[in-house]
């Protein structure tokens, strides 16, 4: 089977990946784009980070679409996609354990006023503050899928009372007036885009912290920098941003209420990834029902 592997990576990133694909399938055909070019017909499948707009509307013969990413928001903004190519989302045991430790550890800091800590280190100041248990926070979880679940599981195994809430429930909007801390794991689709607004912000108790884990337009930056410098939500933890990497100038950098990640809560492993890719494409030889299927109308 001849497979094109496209996207847009970093740089050795691609070959990472060639090369544990083709560890893990070495009896296909693997093509790069310009291969792919040449020759369009026969590509069967294509493994993807992000491609080009229009590159898979070129393949007339492609029976499968596998994303090596989680979110499928960027892939799924591409007008030419063949619409009767069914897509396939990565969904890597390794990265929902990476990213339920990343929410564990920015609960945790929040929770046990870590982040305070380190600003007084900063001012040579030495303040214990009071410690709340961990059953005396509420955490909501935005986000029901495999890595929302992950995450709701490792916090409520910490003690933590752990709400959750997805798309799934239609219309009901999350209630965060009890909630202490928000941990944002939402699939980006038209209904999440801004969800976190002023609206939202408001309905939290005075103090609350955020996580943002997720993508950078579920927030409404503005209304988060209002509420920060209003000192309503107490402190963010943000790793992804609506523009990345984030811009020199942008507030979030310098602000005393936020702590900012580079989007490394949880990096795709290649050696387990490669594993979901190479369980789908074997499915996909034997006519056997494929995993992890992208459900247009609802975005994810």
């Amino acid at each position: 089977m001849r497979v094109l592997l496209t996207g847009r990576f970093d740089t050795g990133e691609r070959e990472a990946w060639a090369a544990e694909l083709t560890r893990q399938l070495p009896g296909l055909t693997w093509l790069d784009d310009a291969a792919a070019d040449a020759a369009p017909a026969g590509i069967e499948a294509a493994v993807v980070a992000n491609p080009a707009p229009g590159r898979l509307a070129r393949l007339p013969d492609l029976r499968l679409i596998q994303s090596l990413w989680a979110g499928v928001d960027k892939l799924l903004a591409d007008a030419t996609l063949p619409p009767a190519v069914p897509i396939a989302r990565m969904v890597d045991p390794a990265m929902n354990a990476a990213m339920a430790e990343t929410a564990l550890w920015a609960v945790l800091a929040l929770h046990r006023g870590f982040f305070t800590y380190q600003a007084q280190q900063r001012q040579a100041r030495w303040q214990p503050l009071p410690q709340r248990r961990a059953d005396e926070v509420p955490v909501l979880v935005l986000g029901r899928g495999q890595m929302g679940g992950a995450a709701a599981a490792r916090l409520a195994a910490q003690g933590y009372p752990v709400q959750t809430w997805g798309r799934a429930d239609g219309d009901i909007t999350p209630q965060p007036a009890r909630t202490q801390i928000v941990v944002n794991l939402l699939p980006l689709t038209p209904a999440t885009r801004g969800l976190i607004d002023a609206r939202f912000l408001a309905a939290l108790p005075r103090g609350a912290g955020l996580v943002n884990l997720a993508r950078g337009a579920h927030v409404v930056d503005a209304d988060l920098l209002s509420a920060l410098d209003a000192g309503h939500i107490g402190h963010a933890v943000l790793d992804v941003f609506q523009a990345e990497p984030l811009p020199a100038g942008h507030p979030y950098w310098q602000h005393p209420r936020v702590t900012v990640l580079p989007h490394a809560a949880a990096a795709t492993d290649e050696r387990s990834a490669a594993a979901v890719v190479a369980a789908n494409l074997r499915a996909l030889q034997a006519g056997a029902p494929l995993l992890h299927l992208v459900d247009r109308s609802r975005g994810y």
